[in-house]
């Protein structure tokens, strides 16, 4: 079972993660909205598109994100999570 001190300690450590890159906290803000494609992502966030796809990996992994149509080799649509949306929540506290 996990704790409630386990659940605040993975935050932080999300929160250090997209403190760390601004490129992986703009790429969250983005996809705060609304559902987007990677290329609609990189237009936005003013990134390259292998950049852009290397950060929706790693917040992928992270459980940040997920993406809709895993099977898709073109026009993979992400969405955030709750747990994305919650360590948005907190960044944009500060």
């Amino acid at each position: 079972r996990v704790t409630q001190n386990a659940k605040a300690e993975d935050c932080i450590i999300l929160i250090v993660l997209l403190k760390s890159s601004a490129h992986r906290q703009k790429i969250l803000e983005s996809l705060s909205s609304t559902i987007k494609t990677p290329s609609e992502i990189a237009k936005e966030t003013d990134m390259r598109l292998n950049h852009t796809s290397m950060y929706l990996g790693e917040l992928k992994k992270k459980r940040l994100i997920i993406c809709l149509n895993e099977g898709s080799r073109k026009g993979r649509l992400y969405q955030i999570t709750g747990l994305g949306k919650r360590v948005l929540e907190i960044l944009n506290r500060e």
